[in-house]
Order: structure tokens, then C-alpha cells, then sequence
């Protein structure tokens, strides 16, 4: 059985787990609190040298870590995956746009305004990244306004990803009311 390290909290382990129910796959969830440091545990960084969740069991020894790279593994041969290769690799920029745009701004200022004691003590970089954020959010809405979905004409790993920081993006004190 699959075994998911997850923190509940995180947008990352939320794509897995959305893809794991989508998919019908059973798997045991174990949680890991990475506020508390557990995820930095030295029987955490055995498994994860990066220390980062979600993290995916496979099979014993077989451990697979980023988020977008679960995503990839567990969609391959499924509806979720286009096979066709311009498809296939559209679907690979929409993830690391979603990775490199829209985790590090929207995840980030949600987490410090919501997990963290102080965020006033970042406020100068929680505005850098605001505006970073609607930058991505604008671009998510400039394609959803001539497409249904990010890749072709169906749902895949691709809207999971964009998915999973946008729907608590409010979270982050983001106004998405100029958003369709």
C-alpha cells in the first residue's frame, strides 16, 4: 500500500492526496508536523534528505519526494496524464509555472500569515510576494478566460497543481474578487 507523509496543512501534500482520491487509490496517510520540526527529524531525513514533505512510499526502499514529481508518477497511464506529447509536455510547464509562480507567493505569504506567531515581522516581503502572486493569479485568469482547462480540453495533473494554492489563496489575505 501506498504510504503518503503528509502535512495537512500544506497545498503540495493537498495535489496528492486530491490525485490519490481522484485515482481511488488507497494509501496510508501519516502525518507529519513540520512546524514542530518533524520533517527535520534524523528518521525523517533518512527517507527525505531534503527534509520536505508530501513524501510517497511506494514500495519499501522506494521513496518519491516533490510534490509535481508524485503528481507525475501516480497520473502516468491514467486519464489525468495526456499522452499526446505536446499535451504531455504543456502539462509539465503548467507544473512548473505553479512551482516557480504561484507555491512560492501564495504558499508562502499563507503560510507565515496563518502558521506563524509574528507575520509583522515579515511585512515588507509578504507585500514583495503579494504582488507576486496576482502576477501568477493573472495569468492563471488570462488562460482560463479562452480555456476550461489549462491543457487541451480536459482536466489533468495540470489543473490539480494550479488548483491546490489558488482555492486558498484567500487564506493569504489575497482579494480574488477581481477573479472570475
Amino acid at each position: 500500500m501506498l504510504r503518503l507523509y503528509n502535512f495537512q496543512y500544506s497545498g503540495n501534500c493537498y495535489k496528492i492526496r486530491l490525485l490519490l482520491n481522484q485515482l481511488e487509490l488507497a494509501y496510508e496517510k501519516i502525518d507529519v508536523d513540520i512546524v514542530k520540526g518533524e520533517s527535520r527529524t534524523s528518521e525523517f531525513i533518512k527517507k527525505n534528505i531534503n527534509g520536505k514533505v508530501p513524501l510517497l512510499e511506494i514500495a519499501p526502499n522506494k521513496l518519491l519526494a516533490e510534490s509535481n514529481a508524485i503528481l507525475f508518477y501516480l497520473s502516468e497511464n491514467s486519464q489525468f496524464l495526456p499522452d499526446e506529447p505536446w499535451e504531455r509536455i504543456n502539462v509539465l510547464r503548467w507544473m512548473f509555472f505553479e512551482q516557480n509562480s504561484l507555491e512560492p507567493s501564495i504558499g508562502t505569504v499563507r503560510y507565515w500569515i496563518t502558521k506563524l506567531d509574528n507575520p509583522d515581522k515579515y511585512k515588507e516581503v509578504i507585500q514583495q510576494k503579494r504582488e507576486q502572486g496576482y502576477a501568477a493569479l493573472e495569468v492563471i485568469e488570462t488562460h482560463l478566460t479562452e480555456h476550461q482547462f489549462f491543457v487541451g480540453e480536459r482536466y489533468t495533473i495540470a489543473d490539480i497543481c494550479l488548483f491546490g494554492y489558488t482555492h486558498v489563496a484567500e487564506e493569504g489575505r489575497f482579494d480574488l474578487s477581481k477573479f472570475t
